[in-house]
């Protein structure tokens, strides 16, 4: 079963692009964490859409694309110590985090028989 994400341009979200640079020998590590911390704490905080994560293929990067339903549900969710706490162990793996805020400009798809 092929399953794909699809990204809504309608709904006024904010979009997480969160760049983690690492070291190729703790991609896998970070990945674990990241989806523990998911499973576990953010998608049980107020606003969570939801959360995807991407490995670059030689090892370096993680990107993290996710989305609350509001700026402030993202701010709300930062001040969780809980929440923290998770950051602040995938910080701690990473040589290098760039979160930053989106808003969805437009999505293109192949049109499918």
């Amino acid at each position: 079963m092929t399953v794909t994400a699809r990204i809504d341009s309608s709904r006024p979200v904010a979009t997480l692009i969160n760049t983690f640079t690492v070291s190729p020998d703790r991609q896998g590590e970070l990945l674990a964490l990241l989806a523990h911390a998911t499973e576990e704490t953010m998608k049980h905080q107020p606003g969570f859409v939801c959360a995807n994560f991407h490995a670059s293929q030689d090892g370096e990067r993680v990107i993290n694309y996710a989305q609350w339903e509001s700026e402030e549900h993202y701010r709300t969710m930062l001040a969780n110590p809980e929440a923290r706490v998770h950051m602040d162990q995938a910080a701690k793996i990473a040589t290098d985090v760039q979160p930053r805020l989106f808003q969805v400009h437009s999505t293109h798809g192949r049109t499918h028989p």
